[in-house]
């Protein structure tokens, strides 16, 4: 490897795979238990009775997480209040919070018709910043430290960029025996050593990992969110990536992200066994305590509205065909005299809110 010029665009990062043997016994140990969490993560997933319910509060977890690894903050409750009506006042940072939920959703739909490669990585990357721009072409660009400093600086020119996103989508695709986690994390350094955008590369390499592995099929919907974990191990994660670029130590950088992978992965099939755990109590609370409500028979389509996420209205069961207004008025202030639900007005509207989803959601 060449002595490393921080200050010099670094236009002969080598493609991948590397010249290091990277399947070491401790990666290969590692990317056992890391993809035997993952599966059991898949499984659990599975189990939901409404997936869409999963893949609707769970993103909206990474999405802020994976903003905040760009200094985009914004609370929980303010999230939830934007994500459950858009006609709400909002801050910039929520709407730009809600964008990367888009993008992500948009990747996981168009990776069922088309293959992940670099037209869709425009597309996450546009949907995020919410702007037409494209692979960078002006030059210039250099990531530096919280003093100022330059740190690295990415490959430029246009015709460069792409050549190293088509030879990233080769190896992406390539049938090379490589462990499919082992891969993921080489093509997250990879991308974003190459940096191809010039804002929302971060976001858009975090949403890459997820569809990565849906598209390989480790995973079928895209419920792994890696963004907390690099926030909790945020100095190794850069440090991971510097070292891999100045002294080629890809087995450390592997090792992360399989860990990553594998605690995130537990912790999540954690999260959804609550979440059906406090599903399954509800649902008998209303057999025992509201026994009108459940022999309507709209009980169980009535849970699975109030758990896609935390803030729910009349209108979101009036969509689902449940009934009308004032039926399903009747509905949730039945499940607010349970104490399932609580009533906030917000504006104009009242909205019913899951409390103890919430705080599943956000401990």
């Amino acid at each position: 490897m060449r002595m490393f010029d921080r200050n010099a665009p670094f236009n002969d990062l080598p493609a991948l795979p590397p010249v290091a043997e990277v399947e070491t016994a401790a990666v290969l140990k590692k990317a056992i238990t890391a993809s035997r969490a993952l599966a059991e993560l898949k499984g659990m997933a599975e189990r939901m009775p409404n997936q869409a319910m999963l893949i609707d509060s769970l993103v909206l977890q990474e999405a802020r997480a994976s903003s905040e690894i760009e200094n985009i903050l914004t609370t929980n409750d303010e999230l939830f209040k934007a994500a459950s009506d858009e006609a709400l006042p909002a801050s910039a940072e929520a709407k730009e919070v809600l964008r990367y939920r888009q993008a992500l959703n948009h990747g996981f739909r168009q990776i069922k018709e088309r293959p992940l490669a670099t037209g869709l990585f425009i597309e996450v990357a546009q949907l995020i910043k919410e702007t037409d721009f494209s692979v960078r072409r002006t030059p210039g660009t250099r990531i530096a430290n919280a003093r100022g400093e330059t740190i690295y600086t990415p490959p430029e020119g246009e015709a460069v960029i792409r050549d190293k996103l088509r030879d990233l989508e080769n190896f992406m695709h390539a049938d090379d025996g490589l462990d499919v986690l082992v891969k993921m994390a080489l093509v997250h350094y990879q991308f974003e050593a190459i940096h191809p955008f010039p804002d929302g590369n971060g976001r858009t390499g975090r949403i890459l990992n997820i569809l990565y592995l849906v598209d390989r099929g480790l995973l079928n919907l895209p419920v792994l969110y890696l963004s907390r974990y690099i926030i909790d191990h945020k100095p190794a994660y850069y440090e991971g990536l510097r070292r891999v670029t100045e002294e080629g130590a890809w087995g450390d950088w592997v090792l992360y992200m399989l860990d990553a992978v594998e605690q995130t992965s537990l912790r999540t099939r954690q999260q959804i066994t609550d979440i059906l755990a406090l599903m399954e109590t509800v649902r008998e609370r209303v057999q025992r305590e509201a026994p009108g409500l459940h022999a309507t028979g709209r009980s169980k389509d009535l849970i699975e509205q109030i758990f896609r996420q935390p803030y729910c209205k009349i209108q979101f069961l009036e969509r689902a065909g449940m009934g009308t207004r004032q039926t399903c008025s009747k509905y949730l202030r039945e499940l607010e005299r349970l104490g399932v639900l609580h009533g906030q007005k917000i504006g104009r509207e009242v909205y019913f809110i899951n409390q103890a989803l919430f705080d599943l959601l956000t401990r």
